[in-house]
């Protein structure tokens, strides 16, 4: 273990790299890595302040004293394509076979805030996901599944406060109790100005929306996650993991900004902020990933905020598998990097997992490869002995390490976006979408020069793999079923209430109020989500990017 109490003898140290089969040896984030780890890279780590014990302050080793010895982490496989009814089936399949939380993926003009029937959603409804245009669309979704008991990701952002609306008429309509609603709304649209690009409105207007939800959950919904502030997509863009880590959490620190600034309570809205970190190949550089998050957030959140609760300086957060990482060539090596992902997830102490199928690459899964990516988690969890102790790497030179590392990276990217203003500023400047940029280009020229491997890409490449996959296939069919079923919606409802609960809301939002419940209301009038988002638009505009 790391120590400052003594002088350390250090081992001898190797000159050079003669005798190495290669003249430097990084982290995919293109990080030198040293040959061999000692005391001497551990000195200046204090073990009891900056490592401690699990379950407590700062949480390097985890935020539960017992880890998985308690309970497993949540098996929340991420799944929807084609119509609800479609997603319906998938989620009661992977329930059957052992998943423990839902997590649903939306399509394209659902993610856009375009109903089925816009000319802009065509060729796209149900493709990336399962289509949702109005209530009847999520009432479908979730038939015969109990919201009350089982917790629902949902990954959505422009529009995060319309779908949060449905979901909640859907459980309202189940006889569901909204203060024993639990689940999470991805909700995080700085992300998706920095990286993911499936924006609506302009920044500060699409973050009052996310306040309104802080506000609206932490009164009305008290078990909710509102948001899950998402390194994910940053990282699938081709950040490193620094930068993952860094612009994850500073934007974390900007969503609490902006909540304290509104009038809410610390420690009754932030212990509901989650995160969603990537895994990616990289098995060390990503386990330190996660133990520096844990530690970052609980000394910002008392530090920088002055909080000394428990439940808000503990970082929870999901991990998804890396679907950058997947291949179409061998497309069965992706089981393997699935599994090297899962596993770093797991000994950094996520919270939830969602392990990407092998076919990925090509399509959406199929039943049988979501249930082999879903029974990967399950052999981790029941078969590896690795649940069995907690943060069994605690203490490794090399690990504790890179946390310091990953720390010290972060702090110092928090510096220089705090000197640009905030998070919002170092978007508008294109700050973080230049420094991804460049690590992107950066990663690509190291794979070209075959400085970095990707096995059956750029090495081990076979002229036939002589697999042959399955894939899911969404055909036109799903898009003609959504626009019968908008349709009918349409004919059935009372359309006077529709077009005076859009005049409410959009009276809330010129006026500065909270949208929520003049959201929750047109959604029980069957209001679809293209109408809904109009309503928006015609007060705040629409975002246009500028040249990066």
């Amino acid at each position: 273990m790391p120590t400052t109490d003594t002088a350390i003898e250090q081992p001898p140290k190797a000159s050079g790299n003669a005798g190495e089969r290669k003249s430097s040896f990084r982290t995919v984030s293109l990080d030198e890595v040293n040959r061999l780890y000692s005391p001497a890279d551990v000195a200046q780590i204090n073990t009891e302040n900056d490592i401690g014990s699990p379950g407590e302050f700062p949480y390097t080793r985890g935020i539960h004293a017992s880890g998985y010895r308690g309970k497993l982490w949540t098996m929340r496989q991420f799944a929807g394509f084609g119509t609800p009814e479609e997603t319906n089936l998938r989620f009661k399949y992977l329930s059957r076979e052992g998943q423990t939380g839902l997590s649903v993926a939306y399509d394209l003009p659902t993610l856009m805030g375009y109903d089925a029937d816009s000319p802009l959603s065509e060729g796209e409804v149900g493709k990336c996901g399962v289509a949702v245009s109005s209530l009847a669309d999520m009432e479908a979704l979730f038939d015969g599944i109990d919201l009350e008991q089982v917790t629902v990701s949902q990954t959505i952002n422009a529009p995060a406060s319309v779908l949060l609306a449905m979901y909640l008429v859907v459980a309202e309509k189940q006889g569901a109790d909204w203060k024993k609603i639990s689940g999470t709304l991805q909700n995080d649209i700085l992300k998706e100005y920095i990286a993911q690009k499936e924006w609506i409105y302009p920044i500060r207007s699409a973050m009052k929306l996310v306040i309104d939800t802080f506000e609206f959950c932490t009164e009305q919904v008290p078990r909710y996650n509102p948001i899950s502030v998402s390194g994910y997509h940053i990282r699938e863009a081709g950040a490193t993991a620094l930068q993952e880590l860094a612009f994850t959490l500073r934007d974390g620190i900007e969503y609490v900004d902006w909540g304290i600034r509104a009038g809410l309570d610390i420690d009754r809205f932030v212990p509901r902020i989650s995160f969603f970190f990537n895994a990616h190949n990289d098995f060390f550089e990503e386990i330190a990933k996660y133990r520096a998050a844990r530690r970052i957030w609980a000394r910002v959140m008392r530090d920088r905020f002055g909080s000394s609760s428990e439940r808000t300086l503990k970082l929870r957060f999901h991990t998804q598998t890396a679907g950058v990482s997947l291949t179409v060539q061998q497309p069965l090596n992706n089981v393997v990097r699935v599994a090297i992902q899962a596993l770093a997830g797991v000994l950094g102490g996520t919270n939830s997992l969602h392990t990407d199928s092998y076919d990925e690459a090509l399509a959406l899964p199929t039943d049988r490869a979501a249930l082999l990516s879903l029974r990967t988690q399950q052999i981790i969890a029941e078969e590896s002995g690795v649940a069995n102790t907690v943060d069994p790497l605690g203490g490794s030179y090399f690990v504790e390490s890179l946390t310091q590392k990953m720390e010290d990276g972060a702090r110092d990217y928090f510096e220089r976006i705090d000197n640009m203003g905030g998070m919002v500023e170092a978007i508008e400047k294109g700050f973080p979408q230049r420094e991804i940029q460049d690590s992107a280009y950066q990663y690509q020229k190291a794979l070209e020069a075959g400085e970095q491997t990707i096995v059956g890409v750029n090495k081990y490449q076979m002229e036939s793999t002589g697999t042959e996959v399955p894939i899911l296939v969404i055909d036109e069919s799903v898009r003609h079923h959504q626009l019968e079923r908008l349709q009918q919606t349409r004919d059935r409802r009372d359309k006077q209430a529709v077009v005076r609960t859009l005049d409410k809301l959009r009276h809330a939002a010129e006026a500065g109020d909270n949208t929520m419940l003049a959201t929750i209301e047109a959604v029980r009038e069957y209001a679809t989500l293209g109408e809904i988002c109009s309503a928006l638009r015609d007060v705040y505009g629409v975002y246009e990017e500028p040249a990066i």
